[in-house]
């Protein structure tokens, strides 16, 4: 059964049931209020003829025996002169009888009166008189009239509000039945559908996530592909120097000189860095890579890593200069995989600005907007080629290089950034980066303190 189906019935089913409770609650009411008019009215004629009988029967032993023989006066009753009573015991049973109207006259339209001793009804009075008899088929007649009319009101209002209802259920479910194609289609493979966003409400939401949902799947998709295509292409050229070299070695037949297997050592450890650096970055994108986590000074690390590219800076006449507050806050981090990250981003820097140019490098204590703490931020500028704004989005996916790096030779194989972005986002951390093309690159990290 469909959600608006269900919703229809809900609504159906509280339409109806408060349409009947509303009725019946309006038949007590007005029976209630008639029948009490009545017995006011009533009560100033047969106060006096219940005493009377009353009497009878506590003085006659609690028996009602005899009393067909008891003489009542008029003037106890009889205050107009169409009036008539008849008496019945608790079990229906006719004891007394005045007046000359009928019997069945008297019990349907006469007023009825208990007739109690010691806590018990012990028989019933029944007291008519025009006027009384008029007041009760007036009850009648009105009760009557106020069952047609709600009635009438009542199958008029339940259908207005069913007609309501079923709108209503259709119309807001009508976003869900837009938005059940295009998951249909996403269920058959059809990723990064966009599904028309109708609204700021839940239902717009639901669509917002949707649409999210689909994208992030389809780059998934994507990432998944070009991984898949990248490490082919990773592995097939060193395995095809490998293959190549050991073909050559065995078909000629000769004793292999040390020298000779020197190549084969280099592609095995570019492959072995390879496989380490893609095991690194899955567990850091499984949230599972180890970290070591102790007090540590970015300065001090800082200081470090530019000792160990001091030489390629010296040969390069590339000035590498460090700059950090006075007081730096310690903050608590694995030092080890923060020098891999800062090692990669320098390393990046080296390599494409050219000769007598200048990295910077600028440590500082920010105010985190978003949390109540410290960020500690670390700038990296260089005056290298820079970086186009169309690659900057891809600049930290794995094995994308920029066209310049795209030999093998000198552009690495595209996992470092990969490797520093998930390294970072593991210290709860951002990374980013800015560029103008010949102006140079700057790459900013912020770490919680």
């Amino acid at each position: 059964m469909s959600v608006s189906r269900k919703l229809f019935l809900a609504m159906a089913s509280f339409i109806v049931a408060m349409c009947f409770v509303f009725a019946f609650m309006t038949q007590l009411v007005l029976r209630d209020i008639l029948e009490v008019m009545i017995g006011e009215m009533s009560q100033q004629d047969v106060g006096e003829l219940t005493e009377r009988l009353l009497q009878y029967y506590e003085t006659n032993g609690q028996s009602w025996e005899g009393v067909d023989s008891l003489e009542v006066p008029d003037s106890a009753w009889k205050h107009h002169r169409e009036a008539s009573f008849i008496l019945l015991s608790d079990g229906k049973q006719l004891l007394y009888r005045a007046g000359g109207e009928k019997e069945a006259l008297v019990k349907r339209f006469g007023a009825r009166t208990f007739i109690e001793s010691g806590g018990n009804t012990v028989g019933w009075l029944y007291y008519y008189d025009p006027d009384i008899g008029y007041l009760s088929q007036l009850r009648y007649a009105v009760k009557n009239s106020v069952t047609v009319v709600l009635v009438m009101a009542a199958i008029l209002f339940t259908i207005v509000s069913l007609l309501v209802a079923f709108w209503l259920s259709r119309r807001l479910t009508a976003p869900i039945r837009r938005l059940i194609p295009f998951l249909d289609r996403l269920g058959k493979g059809e990723l990064g559908l966009q599904a028309p966003v109708e609204g700021k409400d839940e239902y717009g939401k639901i669509t917002v996530a949707f649409n999210q949902m689909s994208k992030e799947l389809h780059r998934t998709e994507e990432v998944r592909k070009n991984l898949v295509a990248d490490v082919a292409h990773e592995l097939r050229t060193p395995l095809t120097i490998i293959r190549g070299k050991l073909d050559l070695a065995q078909q000629s037949g000769q004793p292999v000189e040390p020298e000779t297997l020197l190549p084969l050592q280099d592609e095995l450890i570019r492959l072995t860095r390879l496989v380490d650096d893609l095991h690194q970055l899955s567990l850091a994108e499984a949230r599972k890579l180890p970290l070591t986590l102790a007090p540590t000074s970015v300065p001090e690390l800082l200081r470090r890593v530019v000792e160990r590219i001091g030489p390629d800076a010296e040969d390069k006449q590339i000035a590498v200069r460090l700059s950090a507050e006075d007081e730096v806050p310690l903050i608590v981090a694995d030092p080890n995989r923060l020098t891999q990250v800062f090692l990669n981003l320098l390393v990046n820097a080296l390599r494409y600005t050219p000769s007598g140019g200048a990295i910077d490098i600028d440590v500082a204590a920010l105010t985190d907007p978003g949390r109540a703490g410290k960020l500690l931020q670390v700038r990296i500028k260089d005056t290298g080629i820079g970086i186009p704004a169309e690659q900057l989005p891809y600049l930290f996916n794995r094995f994308y290089r920029t066209d310049e790096a795209r030999a093998r030779s000198s552009g690495g194989m595209g996992l470092g950034l990969a490797i520093a972005k998930e390294f970072v986002r593991a210290h709860n951390g951002t990374i980013e980066a800015e560029s103008v093309v010949r102006h140079g690159t700057t790459f900013t990290v912020r770490l919680p303190v």
